[in-house]
């Protein structure tokens, strides 16, 4: 592809350009290209992965950071392009949605405002609170009954900590750096803890979507701040008795940047589920929204379509080399284009794009060979006719 590339662009000499730099225009052509410009059928694959026990979201995977030729780093992005049908939970297969008004009509997140948990002492803290809601998880949980759903922090928050950790965890050092460096657009939280200072302002507390380096299952409570970088530590340090909040036994830990008056209400709100078998999932803002939140460990299984891995040197061989052609016409193309050679642009574009055409024509192929499924094709009883087997009578 490299010497094709040369060719097209008519630069034989490595010293006007690199074989680095062809390398960065070929993964640039195609990481951002080839997706964009068409879905094949090489690049449809399954997605899959294990719940874990009262986590409803999960964020669309990142490819971890990459270093091409050169000492260029590709950043993280996503491994795939999105999700389709079917999907299955358990080999169970159960409805997929990418609209949230249908699937919040099925599962509405209620707010489950429970008043009055601790009254304040004249001091920020600490406080202890118990959630008054019908946890009753043993210690360990196995497997929980019921669940508080946790602070969320989207695929663009995992890309910002540079850190390819999902979800992001962090301790006491770290905390400091960690939860203002999170932009607060990434970051959904899921339990408030709401009072009022000697002033009458609003004090509001809540959980981050980051969470406790050791135990997973205690989130770190931040006092919500305006966006870009404004949420903020709580004093006091983060530990499993200070400034979290525990998603199965409901009992949270923390010191209020401020006093609070002695008498003054301190409430909570919380998105309060009983956990069990997801039958439903939710696409939503490259985010998998599970209902109901799991009890335990279940294998998603979801249709996917791949986004392609850089090629990282001179000698990797490409996946698909029917392809071989079409991507150096693509990287060649970004070079005359970047160059200003517009002539030499103009002339290759209909040969790029008979390429293209004969690319997409294998994919096409595929794609044509299934009839589209519809009521009639479908018959009774999802094809099957009749009442029993496969042959029996169809009304």
């Amino acid at each position: 592809m490299i010497t094709y590339v040369r060719r097209i662009v008519k630069t034989p000499s490595g010293t006007v350009l690199t074989d680095n730099l062809i390398i960065d225009y070929i993964n640039r052509f195609w990481i951002m290209d080839v997706d964009a410009r068409m879905q094949l059928f090489d690049l449809k694959t399954k997605y899959q992965f294990q719940t874990q026990p009262g986590v409803d979201q999960y964020n669309m995977p990142l490819y971890s950071v990459q270093t091409q030729p050169g000492d260029q780093e590709i950043g993280m992005y996503p491994v795939y392009q999105g999700f389709l049908e079917p999907c299955f939970v358990d080999g169970i297969r159960v409805g997929f949605h990418t609209l949230k008004g249908p699937f919040y009509q099925a599962y509405p997140k209620i707010v489950q405002q429970m008043q009055v948990v601790a009254v304040g002492d004249g001091t920020p803290g600490p406080y202890t609170l118990q959630f008054p809601v019908g946890l009753g998880n043993p210690a360990p949980i196995n497997p929980p009954v019921s669940a508080i759903l946790r602070g969320h922090v989207d695929m663009a928050g995992i890309m910002s900590t540079g850190v390819n950790v999902d979800p992001p965890l962090t301790d006491n050092i770290n905390a400091a750096v960690d939860i203002p460096a999170m932009p607060v657009t990434s970051v959904e939280s899921a339990v408030f803890i709401t009072t009022t200072d000697a002033t009458g302002a609003n004090v509001i507390v809540a959980d981050s979507g980051q969470f406790l380096t050791g135990n997973v299952n205690y989130g770190l409570l931040m006092t919500p701040g305006p966006a870009p970088f404004g949420n903020q530590i709580l004093p006091g340090g983060y530990s499993t008795t200070s400034n979290t909040v525990n998603y199965f036994t409901g009992i949270a830990n923390v010191e209020f940047p401020v006093a609070i008056p002695a008498g003054v209400n301190i409430n909570v709100q919380c998105y309060y589920f009983q956990s069990g078998l997801p039958r439903s999932i939710l696409y939503y803002n490259n985010c998998i929204t599970l209902r109901m939140p799991p009890a335990t460990q279940y294998l998603v299984e979801l249709d996917a379509y791949l986004t392609p891995a850089a090629l990282l040197n001179s000698e990797a061989a490409l996946p698909f080399g029917y392809m071989s052609e079409y991507i150096a016409r693509g990287a060649a193309r970004k070079i005359l284009s970047d160059t200003g050679d517009w002539d030499q642009y103009d002339r290759y574009e209909p040969l790029f794009r008979e390429q293209e055409q004969l690319v997409w024509k294998r994919s096409q192929r595929q794609f044509t060979s299934t009839r589209t499924p519809t009521l009639y094709s479908q018959g009774m009883h999802n094809g099957y006719g009749g009442n029993y087997g496969y042959g029996g009578n169809s009304i």
